[in-house]
């Protein structure tokens, strides 16, 4: 029973993250728009998160953070703020664009636990998909601001403003499409996931 159970997650991890990469490198994974992107690259790692735990979600997040990564020098596409950012210190750029997408799918693997002890799998799977786009983009952007915030390039975007102030309108309407489209499918994939056996049931 359990190497049936380690067999089956196997194979999910395999096919998510070869879903992750036909998105990352076809324009099913991001919506570009001005120097930011609405990217769809967070659902397979919230459903790793899901079915697979810390670990899955993890290692799905790290996929989506080296493909964000790589397209700083344009591989699978380019990022009009990766290059720039890239130009400025290669070292932080990688840093900024990998770290937040796996810590993004460490703790969605905490979150989708905790969630199951107090509500039904389908609720959680919504909030999963939630917190996994919300995380993205406070992780994203918190690094920009610590990595690069005293660069000339981010002084410029920020403008004076209040980094709270900016955060918030920068992202804006990415950051809300993001959301809803993650808590959608992660939340209907997810739960058919779970109908499917891919997710234990909880326990008693």
């Amino acid at each position: 029973m359990e190497k049936t159970r380690n067999t089956k997650q196997l194979a999910l991890l395999g096919l998510l993250t070869g879903v992750l990469l036909l998105m990352a490198y076809t324009p099913l994974g991001y919506l570009n728009i001005g120097p930011l992107a609405i990217s769809f690259n967070v659902i397979p790692v919230a459903l790793a998160a899901v079915a697979l735990g810390p670990i899955g979600g993890a290692v799905i997040g790290a996929v989506f953070g080296l493909t964000s990564f790589l397209q700083c020098i344009g591989v699978g596409g380019s990022s009009a703020m990766g290059v720039i950012l890239f130009g400025i210190n290669p070292f932080f750029a990688f840093i900024q664009r990998f770290v937040p997408r796996l810590l993004d799918g460490f703790l969605l693997g905490y979150v989708f636990r905790a969630m199951r002890k107090v509500t039904n799998t389908h609720v959680a799977c919504f909030v999963t998909g939630l917190c996994s786009a919300l995380f993205n983009t406070v992780l994203f952007m918190g690094a920009l601001v610590l990595l690069f915030g005293n660069t000339p390039y981010l002084q410029e975007l920020i403008a004076g403003r209040n980094i709270i102030v900016f955060v918030c309108t920068f992202v804006g309407i990415n950051a809300v499409c993001e959301m809803a489209a993650s808590t959608i499918i992660t939340g209907a994939v997810g739960y058919a996931l779970f109908k499917a056996g891919f997710v234990q049931a909880p326990k008693k």
